[in-house]
């Protein structure tokens, strides 16, 4: 025998797959009696000598243990990483799993990861050899499941072959329809969704925008096994809706404009083949080529072709003259900055220590000329305000618009982070006099029940109440569906049939699968009353915690009793974390007011440190064109759409406030005095 201690490659062995385990795992397509040959094989010579009849490492239970986990893997940043993948201090032992995890590498990945028991080998097992007793160690490792920490990769053995079919089917179709739909094609769809020319095309829309973000990561890879890692890494990303978007209604479209086909027909056999109801008329025409030509004439009559090409904003393009605040570790960056804070200040208005509101025209006459640096607090309510400022690729293009200079801005309008609208967008209904709404983010399956007055249960056995009409509609991470926004949703869309008395809305941990992004958030909708509370802590297996107990009554309506703590949940959006300060680099109004000008509704832009935009901005608006374009506005409508910015680190973006819609923003400010103010709008 050697004199080799087997246990630390075991316990290397284990440590690596509790660290795979935290990601989705996969199995590699490597035949399990070559895999157990070439284990045999890799041991440098003498360190695997026979040992009574066989070698030494020739054991039955580590047999077992390879061909069953030999071949598992995961991929973390486009890269597989496998089992073998370890550091051990015993340099034999080092060599094996370096040959191993070649070995296991080289061969393609073809299924997931699912082991019929609970755990794979054998811990130990002992030996009375002539009255001493002899500890053996072999490979062992716990598999994560239900009850366990981490992902749940158990299954009955009867099961295992259908759902292994069913992902291999999820892998197939998205990369088929990865590699065939053009990027093109999700976009022409999502611009006519835009328009409302598509028959139910906003039920497509959400799953249409996961599939693109997915198909223009896909594009830049050059390699075939970069590009099918790429989709069974997408796994814990994406729905099986977007997986297998190609064999939906939707599909088939994206399919004949990839092919060429011309626009009208194929959206016309669309609407056939989801059966629009004959008397159906869009709302909106779609584009014809002669309209594309002629306005894309116009467009060059005009010489505007180079003004077409967009990109965001740098604080290098744009003049202090423009501005109305600039934070002084930034004035240098900006065209005629250097000449910034020359001027005197003006005198302090004695009275500004009182000011605790002020309107918005005040704050920019006597606060912002004697301050130095401005925060902004980023209220949850305010993400679809996050704005960028956008300017032309080409510094000699000529002006689009109504207004004298060449930049625009772009609203956080696609923003679907609420728990309403990840309702809406699984179907749920989001309309009715009472809504109760649950989210949470991981592979847990959690569930909503509503306790009614009188006894009855509303959950996922009974959904609809005979005596209320209360339903849960949306139920999701149920059985073996998997998502990362999961919601459930439950609603009475006519509070006067609700039955007087108690009510308990409560959450069940169903199903524990991970231990990673914990907790739930929940909302409860009271004819648009929305109050919000999250629970930060991990549930336990079976774990019940009540969101929120309320009286009813038919004159009373709501009134609660008991609940979580109201909460205004902090997340990150564009790079900076909300229901926090941000300091402010600019303040400045839309620049459809620069230089004197007045044209259109005035906006005001606080231009946060390190908010950044992390998608593509629309390029320009219709309602921003020059008058010469007006004619072409269809046409243009879907340009705008398409000509976006390109991904850039280095921008202009923030919080942006209409002065036709009313809201109070928090500040702090300081300079000569230090301050925090509610600036109404």
């Amino acid at each position: 025998m050697t004199s080799l201690d087997f246990s630390k490659f075991k316990h290397a062995i284990d440590r690596q797959f509790d660290k795979m385990a935290k990601h989705d795992l996969f199995r590699t397509d490597v035949n399990k009696d070559q895999l157990w040959d070439k284990y045999l094989s890799s041991f440098p010579a003498g360190t695997n000598n026979i040992y009574r009849e066989r070698s030494e490492y020739d054991c039955s239970c580590c047999r077992q243990f390879v061909k069953a986990v030999g071949n598992t893997v995961t991929i973390i940043d486009g890269k597989v990483v496998s089992i073998w993948d370890i550091e051990v201090d015993e340099p034999a032992y080092q060599a094996v799993a370096d040959s191993m995890s070649q070995f296991v590498k080289a061969h393609k990945v073809t299924d997931v990861f699912l082991h019929p028991e609970k755990s794979a080998g054998t811990d130990k097992n002992f030996e009375d050899d002539n009255g001493k007793v002899i500890t053996w160690n072999h490979f062992h490792v716990d598999i994560p499941w239900g009850r366990n920490q981490g992902k749940n990769y158990y299954r009955a053995k009867k099961e295992i072959p259908t759902e292994l079919g069913e992902q291999r089917s999820y892998h197939d179709v998205l990369l088929r329809g990865l590699t065939e739909l053009t990027q093109d094609s999700v976009d022409t769809v999502l611009d006519i969704i835009r328009q409302n020319s598509l028959y139910r095309g906003n039920e497509y829309a959400e799953n249409l925008k996961a599939f693109g973000k997915l198909k223009k990561v896909f594009d830049k890879l050059e390699t075939e096994q970069a590009r099918d890692l790429f989709v069974w890494g997408a796994f814990d990303k994406v729905s099986g809706s977007v997986s297998k978007i190609r064999n939906t209604a939707i599909g088939t479209l994206l399919i004949d404009l990839s092919a060429g086909d011309d626009l009208e027909g194929a959206v016309r056999k669309f609407e056939t083949s989801i059966m629009a109801p004959s008397n159906y008329k869009r709302p909106t025409a779609l584009v014809s080529q002669k309209m594309v030509d002629a306005a894309k004439k116009t467009v060059e009559e005009l010489g505007l072709t180079s003004a077409l090409e967009r990109r965001y904003a740098k604080l290098a393009d744009v003049s202090v003259n423009d501005i109305i605040f600039a934070n002084r570790e930034v004035r240098g960056a900006m065209v005629g900055g250097a000449f910034d804070g020359i001027a005197n200040k003006a005198t302090i208005p004695k009275n500004l220590d009182k000011v605790e509101t002020v309107s918005i025209e005040k704050f920019i006459k006597d606060i912002v000329p004697q301050v130095d640096s401005i925060e902004v607090f980023v209220d949850n309510k305010y993400i679809n305000n996050l704005v960028s400022l956008v300017a032309p690729a080409y510094k000699d293009a000529k002006s689009l618009f109504k207004w004298n200079n060449d930049f625009s801005w772009s609203y956080n309008g696609d923003f679907t982070d609420s728990i309403k609208e990840r309702v809406k967008k699984a179907g749920g209904n989001v309309t009715g006099d009472l809504a109760c709404r649950l989210a949470w983010s991981n592979h847990d399956d959690l569930d909503f029940h509503m306790k009614e007055a009188g006894g009855f249960e509303i959950a996922y056995y009974n959904k609809v109440s005979p005596f209320t009409g209360g339903q849960l509609d949306v139920d999701m991470n149920a059985g073996g569906g998997r998502t990362r926004e999961p919601v459930e949703n439950i609603f009475y869309s006519d509070i006067q049939w609700m039955r007087e008395g108690n009510y308990e809305l409560f959450v069940h941990q169903f199903m524990k699968r991970e231990t990673t992004d914990v907790g739930f958030e929940a909302e409860i909708d009271y004819f648009g009353d929305v109050k919000r509370y999250a629970y930060a802590k991990p549930l336990s297996q079976g774990e019940k915690v009540v969101v929120v107990k309320f009286k009813y009554t038919h004159v009373g309506g709501i009134e609660i009793t008991e609940s979580l703590p109201e909460s205004n949940a902090s997340k990150t959006v564009w790079g900076i974390r909300t229901q926090d300060f941000h300091k402010v680099n600019v303040f400045m109004l839309s620049p459809n007011h620069w230089e004197g000008e007045a044209v259109g509704n005035k906006h005001y832009f606080f231009m946060l440190e390190n908010c950044i935009n992390d998608g593509q901005a629309r390029g320009f608006f219709n309602e921003f064109l020059k008058p010469d374009l007006d004619k072409h506005r269809k046409v243009l409508e879907i340009v705008g759409s398409k000509m976006k910015t390109g991904e850039a680190a280095d921008q202009l973006s923030g919080l942006g406030f209409s002065d036709t819609k009313r809201a109070e923003v928090i500040v702090r400010v300081k300079g000569s005095f230090t301050r925090l103010l509610k600036v109404t709008i």
